[in-house]
């Protein structure tokens, strides 16, 4: 035995390293430095596989962890709807409701004509004397349709305020536009300035468009 490990150790020290670039001539080599050649190659591949698997390991991991923030992420959204579902449907019917009430006050087509009466009652009761009221041609948008009045009465300054003021107020949706107050000529020299006014302006109420499929 003692003999056998002093055969080994002497080829060892026998052996010239440079014969390890001579890859063809493996068979030549002494049986330790095979073992000891086999052992380092198993080792590296051994260690090569190891560090592959863990990274793959590593990016799955990553890759788990990824998906779990964005499922827990989709869960807490989901989870927050839920709980507030039945706050968001009294919102929507409270919100349709009040759509509703809108609409109701978006005069048709049958009601213009009845809108212009009001209009000029307003007008009459603050003293004002209409000089025209003229229906413009409407215009279409994707959830009502706008109906111009073009609108020119006379009248004192204090007057034609409280009409604007009344017609703002009227239970139909009216919005005013385009004033433009022009002095009138005076008929005498007693009048006070400021008492006969001409005043052009455009009203436009709004009705449903019911046309839009």
């Amino acid at each position: 035995m003692a003999l056998a490990i002093d055969d080994l150790l002497e080829s060892l020290k026998s052996f010239d390293l440079e014969q390890l670039n001579d890859v063809n001539n493996i068979g030549s080599w002494p049986l330790p430095v095979k073992v000891i050649v086999w052992v380092l190659c198993f080792a590296g591949a051994l260690g090569l596989g190891y560090f592959l698997h863990v990274t793959n390991l590593q990016t799955e991991l990553g890759n788990v962890q990824a998906e779990e923030g964005s499922l827990r992420g989709d869960y807490e959204k989901k989870f927050f709807e839920a709980a507030h579902l039945e706050p968001y449907r009294a919102q929507q019917m409270e919100m349709e409701e009040s759509f509703e009430a809108i609409l109701r006050q978006l005069p048709s087509d049958t009601e213009i004509p009845g809108l212009i009466e009001d209009i000029t009652l307003v007008g009459l009761k603050n003293g004002l004397q209409f000089t025209s009221i003229d229906l413009q041609q409407e215009e279409k948008h994707e959830f009502y349709i706008e109906k111009p009045i073009a609108i020119i009465v006379s009248g004192s300054y204090h007057g034609l305020g409280a009409f604007v003021s009344d017609v703002a107020d009227l239970s139909r949706i009216v919005t005013l536009h385009d004033f433009k107050i022009l002095p009138q000529r005076r008929l005498s020299g007693s009048d006070t300035p400021g008492s006969n006014l001409t005043m052009q302006i455009l009203a436009k109420t709004y009705r449903y468009n019911d046309e839009r499929g």
